[in-house]
């Protein structure tokens, strides 16, 4: 059984991507181009998913630089692949690493997802050149785990619960729900140096409602044959969604970054 839950195969992953560039991109470029992303960087990009991070990559770093992105399942972002953006499969846990070292490895809403979350780390480190900067972004639904922190009616409620349960499977499926807090100090454990972190907490975005309603559609069949919830509750907080007057949040994405010594 595939231990991730969101993968790449259901048509929904499409619109997933879509809503979380919208709402993470500015996030996650804004803190790239604070750490000097520029023309020349080799950058990998790890469990890219989408194809918006690894094309924004590659629009930095130019013609004189390169960006590696790899994913278990490629499909996504393979269509844009060309000049210095590459797109290879690969699996961070098993399979070999690049045979080269990086100015920049990234990864988003990776880590909390992995069996070995140390190891792949170690993968990613390894990979820096001295100099280089490790940048990992992922979201901590145990600091927030409200889909509507203004409960103040039963669509509010529906929706708090169908939240609580996709994070039930997520958890049965490997997901560290509270793993993206110890960012900041996993990386000073491995020694990188000027670390530091951010967090950031989208709300009442139309983007937020988009990937509300992708990500239920996406799982609706495991919630349904874990009786974790009924095609009536289901319908009903998808046609909520609709509406556009649910003010949605999402778990906090935690962006931690640190150097690799030189």
């Amino acid at each position: 059984m595939n231990r991730y839950l969101l993968d790449n195969r259901r048509p929904e992953a499409g619109e997933r991507f879509e809503a979380l560039a919208a709402l993470f991109d500015p996030w996650t470029f804004h803190h790239l181009d604070d750490l000097g992303l520029g023309e020349g960087w080799r950058c990998w990009e790890v469990g890219a998913g989408g194809v918006s991070v690894p094309r924004g990559l590659a629009e930095r770093v130019g013609t004189s630089g390169r960006v590696l992105a790899t994913d278990i399942d490629v499909s996504w972002t393979e269509p844009a692949a060309g000049g210095p953006l590459e797109v290879r499969r690969h699996d961070v846990l098993r399979d070999p690493p690049p045979a080269e070292t990086f100015d920049l490895v990234h990864a988003r809403l990776v880590l909390v997802h992995l069996e070995d979350r140390a190891a792949a780390l170690r993968v990613m480190i390894d990979a820096l050149r001295p100099g280089g900067w490790l940048v990992i972004e992922d979201a901590d639904p145990a600091l927030q785990p409200l889909a509507c922190p203004d409960e103040r009616g039963p669509d509010e409620e529906l929706a708090n619960r169908l939240r609580t349960q996709i994070r039930t499977l997520m958890a049965e499926r490997g997901a560290d729900l509270a793993y993206a807090r110890t960012l900041p100090r996993l990386l000073r454990e491995w020694e990188l140096t000027d670390v530091s972190a951010e967090a950031y907490f989208p709300i009442a975005s139309r983007a937020c409602a988009i990937l509300e309603a992708a990500t239920v559609q996406h799982v609706s069949d495991q919630l349904l044959a874990a009786q974790l919830a009924t095609p009536e509750e289901i319908e009903t907080h998808l046609r909520n969604l609709t509406r556009g007057d649910l003010d949605l949040m999402l778990a906090p994405m935690i962006t931690a970054w640190g150097r690799k010594p030189n």
